[in-house]
């Protein structure tokens, strides 16, 4: 079994002066809208974590208890089905939040997909601290309405798009939300797998690759590796996104 791991003692000690203002991730993150003092008291609450791939940050079911901030690397969250399905129903990255949602459960798995880094608070000491803090309020909320936003663009994704528009669109979509990792114009990176972004867009594994080798052959997309592809014709890619083959 896999070990949880906290940040080394050294790293530890130098959290409160130190962790915040070189984080990579904080422009991204909710803690972003933070003024110094109001900082520091967050800082004060987190707990440095770092997970191995497929090392789990919450089980489906576990008590609802701790809430995290990726700060680096990649996490998938998915929902198991009665017969073992799994649907995929988001991939998170630095400056993501993660347990947000309402509940006393919580409602999914979320899972390393590579080496990742998380700041992880108690709720009942993240709620106070929001409750005495407007701005980490309002960044909260805004938060949760950009979350709502990328749930019904999924709910579009899975309910009208052929696979060819759900494929396009992802890959579209995707270098948007790693934004520690840029990457050249029109680099595509994947640190998730083909059956993984099969199961986040409804398809099989087999669908994926097809599409996926469509694109080649027409010259919109270059495979440069598993976990990397260019974007050869990006207003072609968007047109297919759109329907518009």
């Amino acid at each position: 079994m896999l070990e949880l791991k906290t940040l080394p003692p050294s790293c530890a000690s130098r959290r409160s002066d130190s962790a915040c203002a070189t984080c990579g991730a904080r422009p991204h993150s909710v803690c972003g809208a933070l003024g110094q003092e109001d900082l520091l008291k967050l800082d004060a609450l987190a707990e440095g974590m770092s997970y191995a791939p497929g090392q789990t940050l919450v089980h489906e079911g576990d008590a609802a208890d701790q809430l995290f901030n990726i700060t680096s690397g990649s996490v998938r969250v998915y929902k198991l089905l009665a017969d073992g399905r799994r649907q995929i129903t988001g991939f998170l990255f630095a400056g993501d939040f993660l347990g947000l949602a309402a509940g006393d459960r919580h409602a999914f798995t979320a899972e390393a997909i590579e080496p990742s880094t998380a700041c992880r608070f108690r709720r009942t000491e993240y709620q106070a601290l929001v409750r005495e803090t407007p701005d980490l309020e309002r960044a909260l909320f805004d938060r949760a309405r950009h979350e709502l936003a990328a749930a019904q663009n999924q709910m579009l994704l899975l309910g009208r798009k052929t696979a060819q528009e759900r494929i396009a669109s992802f890959l579209l979509d995707l270098p948007s939300h790693d934004p520690l990792r840029e990457a050249p114009d029109g680099i595509v990176r994947l640190p998730m797998t083909r059956t993984e972004i099969a199961d986040y867009l409804g398809l099989t594994i087999e669908t994926v690759s097809r599409v996926l080798t469509k694109l080649k052959t027409a010259g919109v997309v270059r495979l440069l590796s598993l976990n990397e592809l260019r974007i050869e014709r990006p207003e072609r890619l968007r047109a297919l996104a759109e329907g518009e083959a």
